[in-house]
């Protein structure tokens, strides 16, 4: 099908199916055309269909099906993707988790989830065995043997559609350890729509991801380019020095980038061949807008905002040819099926201009947070989602961020849970309170600092303090600045008043400098 752009276009997703029957479907009609590509391996549509039935057929062999959770721990490339649309094809729960994962945040994952079973790599299967020893591990190359003798036949099972769940995608809370956003099958399918829509995304398009596969964006990018009959190229990593030449080799057409990546992309050299691509859109999220404009005359290209969370999906976002956003800040417009509005004391909707919470509702969105019914009844109140996030209509009907009420730090493409690191960091022996805020940096826009007070008596450095935190947290969630106060700023109620720390580096010890400043 040729849509209104000229573009080819292919597969509505099944109304009644799910992840699995869209690459069935997809399979069949774009049979030998690429989907997946990583480091020079390329796998057709056939190819992939045919992989996910054979695994499909393995884990089931282990007693894996409808409902049952499986974490993920894999590093960029072929085996994630593969995995994922095998447990979709199940009806299986994928629990993504982050490869940085240290004892801590692992543990915490494993136990909240109710993992069955875990595919990961040789090298960070110790790490799981270390905080779970009875739980079932596969590494790839274990398989391989089974993998080659199993058919690749559709697996008999009614495999997952609809409400049924695919993921248990933790995220970063304002409550203590991640928790998990339950996404079905029909959240997918609908951001495969909405992701397309956005895009203009069709069979001749090839979509560069970078980030880490256990991440939202790269099983977006995966589901969507499925449901366009386009390829997704992955990325073992972002690399700022060789993306533009990715870029420009694999032919990409549209990718997605967010956090610190466009400001380390700006502080590489300028490179003519940088303009050498065929990239009809970067989308984007929180860049900086006063460089909104060199992104653009740099790399000869349209960088245009989109805003959604785990929870919700595709929210709201720039449209291609909009032109005169470029620097205002503006996050866009509802997207189709999706309505916003800005929320002040009592859930109230406020005029324009005024500031005050987003909140979003339509389109599919999480089913809620698992294990969760409180905070889940919390964030989804009123037929309205939460997003603890502060932002601005404009008489446009476009909305722009102006700050949060979650208490996070966003490091980077990050977002740090203060209560979660603070929860790890007081198990220390010499600590009696911890606080944690942000510190405002010029790359990755916020930086993680603890504030500490020691115990009656207790001795202890903030090298010592920062090793400690580095043994059970994932490396992006310790704080890089540390300091100590005699007794932290309370309310009456006992609750540290954050407000009146310091957020400044200086009488810090500095964890990347490895001195105090």
């Amino acid at each position: 099908m040729v849509n209104e752009r000229g573009r080819t276009v292919t597969a509505t997703p099944p109304a009644a199916g799910g992840l699995g029957d869209l690459l069935r479907s997809q399979a069949l009609s774009r049979g030998d055309a690429p989907l997946l590509r990583f480091v020079g391996e390329t796998r057709s549509y056939r190819e992939v269909d045919a992989q996910t039935e054979r695994l499909a057929h393995v884990l089931l062999n282990r007693s894996i099906g409808r409902g049952d959770r499986v974490a993920l721990m894999l590093p960029n490339g072929l085996d994630y993707p593969t995995a994922w649309l095998a447990l979709a094809k199940l009806g299986a729960i994928a629990v993504p988790i982050n490869i940085g994962y240290r004892s801590a945040d692992l543990a915490h994952v494993l136990r909240d989830s109710g993992a069955k079973l875990a595919l990961t790599t040789a090298e960070l299967e110790p790490r799981i065995r270390e905080v779970d020893g009875a739980l079932p591990i596969e590494t790839p190359e274990r398989l391989a043997p089974e993998l080659a003798a199993a058919p690749s036949t559709p697996v008999p099972v009614d495999g997952g559609s609809g409400d049924d769940l695919l993921n248990l995608q933790y995220t970063s809370g304002t409550t203590g350890f991640p928790k998990a956003c339950m996404l079905s099958h029909a959240y997918w399918l609908n951001l495969v729509v909405r992701c397309r829509e956005l895009a203009d995304l069709g069979e001749d398009d090839v979509c560069i991801a970078a980030q880490p596969f256990t991440y939202m964006d790269p099983q977006w990018m995966a589901a969507t380019m499925i449901g366009c009959g386009g390829a997704l190229e992955i990325l073992p990593r972002f690399s700022a020095s060789t993306f533009w030449r990715s870029v420009r080799d694999s032919g990409a057409t549209f990718t997605y980038l967010i956090g610190t990546m466009p400001l380390l992309l700006l502080r590489q050299p300028e490179d003519p061949a940088e303009r050498d691509h065929r990239l009809r859109l970067v989308s984007c999220s929180g860049i900086v807008p006063e460089l909104h404009a060199e992104f653009e005359r740099r790399w000869n290209v349209p960088w245009r905002e989109a805003y959604g969370m785990t929870e919700t999906g595709l929210d709201l976002h720039v449209p291609i040819d909009d032109a005169a956003s470029v620097g205002s800040g503006s996050v866009g417009r509802p997207a189709l099926g999706k309505e916003a509005r800005i929320v002040g004391a009592g859930d109230a909707p406020l005029p324009d201009g005024e500031a005050g919470e987003l909140v979003v509702r339509g389109g599919v969105m999480m089913q809620g947070y698992w294990n969760r019914p409180e905070e889940t009844a919390s964030t989804l109140r009123g037929g309205w989602l939460h997003t603890g996030d502060l932002a601005v209509r404009a008489p446009d009907g476009s909305y722009r961020l102006v700050g949060r009420l979650k208490d996070m730090v966003r490091r980077g493409g990050e977002n740090v849970a203060a209560q979660e690191v603070e929860a790890v960091i007081a198990t220390h022996p010499a600590v009696a309170t911890v606080a944690v805020i942000a510190v405002p940096d010029e790359l990755l826009i916020e930086e993680v600092k603890a504030v500490v007070e020691l115990r009656d008596g207790a001795v202890v450095t903030a090298p010592e303090l920062h090793a400690f935190a580095a043994e059970r947290l994932a490396r992006f969630k310790v704080p890089r600045f540390w300091a100590f106060a005699g007794d932290l700023p309370r309310t009456p109620s006992a609750r540290v008043e954050k407000h009146k720390l310091d957020a400044g580096r200086e009488d810090c010890w500095d964890a990347t400098a490895e001195t105090v400043r």
